[in-house]
């Protein structure tokens, strides 16, 4: 098959054809392999292709990478589609539907350590009793003396 990535006939790219046209180093469209989000197949030439349904699977990827979705949680997601098939509106509301509500969690926990670093004006961490992002209520002293670690998820 002729290499043109302005043919939109092709039907195989090469992994250089889906780097220029998704904006991606080769190597990442490797990683993404290595992590289940992308698969490609090999030809007579034992060279990798990848289908053309591979672009839009991208643009899904970097779309979530730039919102700050975890590739985990990428992974997790795109694992209920399967990675040679086009994408349906339907499902892309679904899946989108849990990003948002991924995001409005961070939203919101963002803005509760934001209002709560105000806290931290008068206190210049001085007063580890009563600092609301490390220790509010002093909750710490629940768990006796010394250094203790906090996961605000504990809190």
């Amino acid at each position: 098959m002729k290499k043109n990535i302005h043919n939109p006939n092709k039907r195989e790219l090469t992994p250089g054809d889906v780097a220029q046209r998704c904006g991606v180093a080769v190597s990442a469209l490797h990683f993404y392999e290595s992590k289940g989000l992308i698969s490609s197949y090999r030809n007579a030439g034992n060279q990798r292709r990848y289908t053309r349904d591979v672009l839009r699977r991208v643009a899904v990827i970097k779309i979530a990478q730039r919102i700050g979705i975890p590739l985990a949680t990428i992974g997790d997601s795109l694992m209920q589609y399967s990675p040679g098939k086009r994408m349906t509106t339907r499902e892309w509301a679904v899946l989108s539907q849990q990003w948002r509500d991924e995001l409005d969690r961070r939203i919101e926990t963002l803005t509760h350590l934001r209002d709560d670093l105000d806290g931290c004006i008068g206190c210049g961490c001085l007063s580890m009793e009563d600092c609301p992002l490390r220790n509010p209520d002093d909750r710490l002293s629940e768990q006796g003396t010394g250094a203790i670690l906090l996961d605000v998820k504990s809190v």
